[in-house]
């Protein structure tokens, strides 16, 4: 099967948001589309929404006049659900309710004809459960558009339990006929992308709950060390705490309470205070008029070191010894020494976060995983009440001297960007190992769908593919209670990497 022929009318059910951006997009690929909604008069009052829009992409030269004009001929709303007869495809976009949809699907089939593809755009239902109530829910497909659709480019195209193998190639081949990226994936809780971005909300709420940073640090490290587009805290924020929560606790639910997908307290007590983030006036940051804009703990200045000793190449960081050397400072190599840290003139060690706890140790400082150490402009340091001020002293010297701001946060294991970086990794892997997505599908969704600098696997590539396995294993040490336990498949593929390399 290929993609729906333009002559195919494509409806779109729920004139919200979303359903506006998927009749937006839908229409500029050239289809006729007919609008519907149950309120009285809201398919119309849309489809003058939908217009204006076009006319202000003619109006900035991204469409031509003449053709923004055929557009809006194409874009009929619809008064009726029997107007939407002769329909190829029926997009859903209403209510978030299982019930709703199961009512809408089954009033549908008794309209459209026998080869109408049925897509719903759920994010957090299951595809088979909606197309449960079907008498033929093989013609249902899940096409989860991303907000706001006509920008985003990825579409998750989601196989039910009982979804035809023709239906969902018919879906992917018509998503990406339509200018998208489209994603092939199980129907499991929470799809690719909000099953495998958890932990990024997650572990940033739980060093906070940690009393570890405050959120305009772990923000900023977010950002400028860990090369993501937002903060985990203002990005709730936007997104709205409510939403957020409830995506959160609907995967949770699904996963039948796994701990690994837990919600978060401090996010449940900011939104039974009301405080639901830029739309209600305050979240996790206050967006009053007059507020003053909350800023990340960026230490003082400090001398840098005169030399460091570095005790192996420090693995994912190993960029940092030409940065070091470029900024004068002087690098001694212990060549007899395998291990993968800094000395510091006062004997103090400087070393990659690895799940493990400065205060289990003499005088150690940790650092943060960044993306990028040349382009980060901000590097965390975790260190405890027992290491000595001059060690932490020459550790943020020492960064400053490579030009970085420096957020000395506690004594964290794993930190931010490392934690967070880790978990996303043992998800994806566990995924792909469950037959979810491939790890090519899994990478394409998370840069795509949540503008991630690299997708899991490619980040697990470039770290090395031991180094989440080993991170977590001392996570789990610190934290038994299964949330840090490394995957099964990601212990194996880590295992067996292990193997080859002592056998080579």
């Amino acid at each position: 099967m290929t993609a729906l022929d333009l002559a195919g009318p494509v409806a779109v059910v729920g004139t919200g948001t979303m359903g506006q951006g998927i009749a937006q997009v839908a229409l500029l690929a050239g289809h006729l589309v007919r609008l519907y909604d149950t309120a009285p008069g809201r398919a119309r009052e849309a489809a003058g929404a939908i217009g204006a829009r076009i006319d202000r992409l003619v109006e900035k030269n991204r469409l031509t006049a003449a053709d923004g004009d055929a557009a809006r001929a194409r874009l009929v709303p619809a008064e009726h659900l029997t107007d939407l007869a002769d329909c190829a495809l029926v997009v859903e976009a209403v209510l978030e309710e299982l019930g709703a949809k199961q009512e809408l699907f089954r009033a549908l089939e008794d309209i459209v004809g026998e080869d109408c593809l049925l897509a719903t755009n759920t994010s957090s239902l299951s595809v088979t459960a909606v197309g449960g109530a079907l008498r033929n829910p093989g013609r249902l497909v899940g096409l989860h558009f991303f907000n706001p659709a006509p920008l985003l480019p990825l579409v998750e195209v989601v196989s039910g339990y009982a979804t035809d193998v023709s239906s969902a190639t018919r879906a992917y081949e018509t998503a990406r006929a339509w200018g998208k990226t489209p994603v092939a994936c199980a129907d499991t809780p929470g799809f690719i992308v909000n099953r495998i971005a958890r932990p990024f909300y997650a572990e940033a709420f739980a060093v906070y709950e940690a009393q570890g940073a405050d959120p305009a640090t772990i923000d900023a490290v977010l950002r400028d060390c860990g090369g993501f587009r937002m903060g985990a805290f203002e990005l709730t924020d936007l997104i709205g705490q409510d939403v957020n929560e409830s995506v959160t606790h609907s995967v949770w639910r699904s996963f039948f309470h796994d701990v690994r997908f837990t919600p978060s307290l401090a996010q449940r007590r900011l939104v039974e205070s009301g405080r639901l983030g830029r739309k209600s006036g305050q979240g996790w940051y206050d967006y009053r008029e007059g507020a003053e804009p909350a800023e990340p703990h960026t230490a003082e200045p400090r001398p840098a070191p005169a030399y460091v000793v570095a005790e192996g190449d420090l693995g994912p960081a190993s960029e940092l010894l030409a940065l070091i050397r470029e900024a004068g400072v002087q690098v001694r190599e212990d060549e007899e020494d395998h291990g993968t840290r800094l000395v510091l003139p006062g004997g103090g060690q400087l070393t990659l976060a690895d799940g493990q706890t400065s205060v289990e140790f003499r005088d150690v400082v940790y650092f943060d995983l960044a993306f990028d150490y040349r382009k980060a402009t901000r590097i965390a340091l975790s260190a405890s009440q027992d290491t000595s001020a001059q060690t932490l002293s020459e550790a943020i010297g020492l960064f400053q001297a490579l030009g970085k701001d420096v957020s000395v946060i506690g004594d964290v294991p794993g930190m931010i960007v490392a934690r967070t970086v880790a978990r996303i990794v043992d998800l994806a892997h566990d995924a792909v190992a469950k037959g979810v997505a491939t790890e090519e599908d899994i990478d394409t969704a998370m840069r795509l769908g949540v503008n991630y600098p690299l997708g899991p696997f490619e980040w697990s590539r470039r770290l090395g593919r031991t180094w989440a396995c080993s991170l977590l294993d001392d996570l789990h040490e610190r934290d038994p209670s299964g949330r840090y336990a490394p995957s099964l498949a990601l212990y194996r593929h880590s295992y067996a990497t292990e193997k080859r390399e002592g056998a080579s």
